[in-house]
């Protein structure tokens, strides 16, 4: 209950027209896929029932694959920071997190299925969790998913998708093509947009991300009250103790 009159809806912006990675990564012509279609505009986060609802805007809606549900130009990857600790290695993005703490919730949206992994609560691994329910609205695609409510931290990136590879994703080489996502580096990360401030280009000089948001741990908060109260019930105690002995 605490959690969901805590949580709040949270929206960060991201610059328009910097899909491209590190300014020259080159979209595939074949099919074609414009940059409005792969370029993050905002994320936005907010209690939905019992979890997290994520909406994710773009600069324009793709459906370079005619993917039932109207979206199929990128894969969109949401890290979630819930609380201490967690994972540093963003997946397989070739990207980290910046400064410590990790992610503990992991959400892939692509045109043709989702899924929804957490961080096993004594580190162990991963587990899968139900897949989220997505939908498209206008220019953005809207993410209800199984993660407790709260206000958190995140970490989005958006990549290329195809069907041609196991896992939808389009990875970056330097071979040229109409079919393939071409990049300057051998180790160029898979994302062409990160959700960052304009002038934080981390992502691609030091293959890091910054969490955007806030991290509220409520059992971290409630604990601290507990103790709180309980030395305060202490002193009070020890007060009147020393009143009655005088």
């Amino acid at each position: 209950m605490l959690s969901l009159l805590t949580a709040a809806l949270l929206t960060i912006p991201d610059p328009a027209g910097d899909a491209r990675g590190d300014g020259g990564y080159l979209l595939p012509t074949r099919p074609a896929i414009t940059q409005d279609a792969v370029d993050l505009r905002s994320f936005s986060a907010q209690p939905q029932g019992r979890g997290m609802q994520f909406t994710v805007t773009f600069g324009q809606m793709g459906n370079p694959w005619n993917a039932p549900g109207g979206y199929s130009a990128g894969v969109t990857d949401i890290f979630v920071k819930t609380g201490f600790g967690g994972q540093m290695a963003l997946a397989d993005t070739g990207l980290r997190v910046r400064g410590p703490g990790g992610w503990q919730y992991h959400l892939r949206v692509t045109g043709l299925g989702s899924t929804l992994e957490a961080v096993a609560e004594d580190g162990s691994g991963l587990h899968t969790l139900a897949a989220p329910t997505v939908r498209v609205s206008g220019t953005s695609v809207v993410i209800d998913a199984a993660i407790p409510t709260g206000d958190y931290a995140y970490w989005v990136t958006n990549a290329v998708y195809t069907p041609l590879s196991p896992d939808g994703v389009l990875r970056p080489t330097q071979a040229a093509g109409s079919t393939v996502l071409q990049a300057g580096r051998a180790d160029s990360p898979v994302p062409v947009d990160v959700l960052a401030p304009a002038g934080d280009n981390g992502a691609y000089t030091d293959h890091t991300v910054a969490p955007l948001g806030e991290t509220r741990n409520t059992a971290t908060l409630i604990l601290a009250g507990m103790g709180l109260l309980g030395l305060l019930v202490t002193l009070g105690a020890t007060i009147a103790v020393w009143r009655r002995d005088r």
